[in-house]
């Protein structure tokens, strides 16, 4: 009973302070949270509760504000994922439902995430080495020309020019686009390479030049650390932390090799990892949190999105945000 009861405290605490922005004090949550005890009992347990590492105070005569392990407690034990409202489930799918091609899936996404955490959000371009060759097309632009078009289970479309060097005739370029799915439809990037290296070399000519193009687009990683960030303007909403928690995001924002780190491998389609504080790969953003999951069709994470804040944020909602979000998107790219 007096676990359940501290854990009832922190949880209070927790809602509260990130609601405020204020050092929680007992008779404060007596009040709001009906917890059916006295005043003193819940010093008490807010006195065990710091005795514990769960929670801190500021000042002297203060209330208590939680720490980065009352935060992971919270997570942990504390924490029912809100729901999304059947509103909010229409405006994602509205809102998503309209994008045309990976670029905007992306940029939808992270504007979306940032507006539903007010948090700053980042979408990771889904990388080119966990791809699957969805579709190779080639289109006649002239007798000798050809337009390559690589259609990848993350959405990601490359278009290279061929040269022949001669006429091709109607049937010819049936058939070649016929050898050329059938060595790499449904292959991951590093076997679908292989298999047209295989053709280029058993079947010179055209053959040849399609495959070496193909493999040509398939080994550019331009994207693959490529991230969208949305939101920043959502940090001005902790300007008494600044110093600590805004300016190294600030920074980060610009380098993003460094938020692919902080945003850590794509956990499974579905799976939210939270990191709380230190617990994150990166010394200078001790104070802020990282919420994120993967994505990708078929429930096969290519890439990463989520969002980074302060400590101090709506765990619950977040959580239930950056999930939703991460379904939506990998429902898309599955449908594409």
């Amino acid at each position: 009973m007096q676990e359940e009861r501290r854990l009832a405290v922190l949880r209070a605490i927790v809602e509260d302070y990130v609601s405020t922005e204020e050092p929680v004090g007992s008779k404060a949550l007596v009040e709001r949270h009906g917890l059916n005890v006295s005043p003193a009992t819940v010093r008490n347990d807010m006195a065990a509760l710091e005795d514990e590492g769960y929670l801190t105070q500021p000042h002297t005569s203060a209330g208590r504000v939680p720490t980065d392990k009352g935060y992971r407690l919270f997570v942990d034990r504390l924490t029912t994922v809100k729901p999304m409202t059947g509103a909010e489930k229409r405006a994602i799918s509205s809102f998503l439902d309209g994008a045309v091609d990976l670029d905007e899936i992306v940029t939808r996404s992270v504007r979306l995430l940032s507006q539903l955490t007010r948090q700053v959000a980042v979408v990771q371009y889904p990388t080119l080495s966990r791809s699957t060759v969805r579709h190779v097309e080639l289109v006649a632009l002239a007798p000798d020309r050809l337009l390559a078009v690589l259609i990848l289970s993350s959405g990601r479309v490359e278009q290279r020019l061929v040269e022949l060097g001669s006429p091709i005739a109607d049937d010819d370029l049936a058939r070649l686009r016929t050898r050329v799915n059938l060595s790499a439809t449904g292959e991951v990037i590093a076997e679908a390479a292989t298999a047209l290296r295989d053709l280029a070399e058993a079947e010179p000519g055209p053959s040849a030049l399609v495959a070496g193009v193909l493999v040509d687009a398939m080994s550019d990683h331009r994207s693959d650390s490529r991230v969208a960030v949305g939101g920043a303007a959502n940090l001005a909403r902790y300007g008494d932390s600044f110093d600590s928690a805004v300016r190294p995001l600030l920074e980060a924002l610009e380098e993003h090799v460094v938020l692919l780190k902080l945003m850590g491998e794509a956990s499974a389609a579905g799976t939210v990892t939270v990191r709380i504080g230190a617990e994150g790969p990166i010394e200078q953003f001790s104070s802020t949190s990282v919420v994120t999951t993967g994505y990708g069709p078929h429930d096969d994470a290519l890439a990463t999105l989520g969002i980074v804040g302060p400590t101090r944020m709506d765990y619950p909602g977040t959580m239930a945000a950056v999930r939703a979000v991460a379904r939506y998107v990998s429902r898309i790219l599955d449908e594409a």
